[in-house]
């Protein structure tokens, strides 16, 4: 990485549709797992940050929700919370898909930039672009700069190592001159206890269909480290309707093994420690329009 007279740091706002890859390029620039990914649009519900802090810099990338059209009260406060994320950045890399056609999603978020007062510098970033030949990712990018007038728009893949740092550098040139805002050891504000439940709903989104995953909302009930480095967890995994609590649990309560199975995997890598990992499903019926329960589960709000 070049040298730079001043030291740099500043906010990152990654914005996009749901399903560009947001969270999977953060977790590639870390080299860690800190966001939840899945091949399911909406995995992300609320900002957190990934914090990559090198010897010249601290760039600190705020993961945010896809924007979308809202069907439901949590819909509502996860597009606050990407609109959020915007008004503090210093940054805003707004992905793309290169692997498929631009959408009316898209373009609500072309509009939404344009209708912002204060915009800050604003980049684009074509992904998944190991999928597509040189042929269509020169026809995104023309789209890519008629859909909104952005600084650059840049080629972006998690599996090519040249991209993540030649981006890097970029977001480094741009950054404004200050101090770090957190320590050199700390990768994200996110508490352990709440990465695993987003760990947890991943593996609910990796092996159920259709809508039932979006339905699931993940509540930690005992996060308990123990001696010899291990942890115990309990968490519930809250539904809808009674016939999705019995697609969670599955015959025999076969689906729920095979989902705590992977989600201990994940947090056991995620952690560094031994967990045993207890489930169980419950109904909260239309729990996503429910105002007292998505604050209870902790989707609070913006009251400013």
């Amino acid at each position: 990485m070049t040298e730079f007279n001043q030291f740099r740091a500043g906010y990152v706002a990654l914005i996009g549709r749901p399903n560009v890859g947001k969270s999977t390029l953060i977790n590639a620039l870390l080299n860690q797992k800190i966001a939840a990914v899945s091949p399911k649009p909406q995995t992300t519900r609320r900002n957190q940050l990934g914090i990559l802090t090198l010897p010249e810099a601290q760039i600190i990338f705020v993961d945010t929700p896809g924007l979308h059209v809202p069907q439901h009260k949590l819909g509502d406060f996860m597009n606050q919370s990407a609109s959020d994320a915007l008004r503090d950045a210093d940054i805003i890399l707004w992905l793309l898909d290169a692997s498929a056609p631009f959408t009316a999603e898209d373009r609500l978020i072309a509009e939404k930039l344009g209708n912002l007062r204060s915009l800050p510098a604003v980049w684009i970033g074509l992904t998944k672009t190991d999928l597509v030949n040189a042929e269509t990712l020169a026809e995104r990018s023309r789209q890519a700069v008629e859909l909104f007038p952005a600084k650059d728009v840049l080629l972006i893949s998690t599996l090519v190592k040249e991209s993540l740092d030649q981006l890097l550098l970029l977001l480094i040139q741009n950054l404004p001159a200050g101090e770090p805002f957190f320590d050199e050891d700390v990768i994200t504000d996110t508490y352990e206890r709440d990465i695993a439940a987003e760990l947890i709903r991943e593996s609910v989104m990796m092996y159920v269909r259709d809508e039932v995953p979006h339905c699931v909302a993940v509540q930690i009930d005992s996060y308990e480290e123990r001696p010899d480095d291990k942890a115990y967890i309990e968490a519930t995994l809250f539904v809808e309707r009674d016939s999705q609590k019995g697609v969670l649990v599955g015959k025999g309560g076969e689906m729920i093994k095979i989902i705590g199975t992977r989600s201990r995997q994940e947090i056991e890598a995620m952690s560094g420690r031994k967990v045993f990992l207890n489930l169980k499903v419950k109904v909260n019926k239309n729990w996503r329009n429910s105002a007292d329960a998505l604050d209870l589960l902790g989707y609070k709000f913006n009251k400013d």
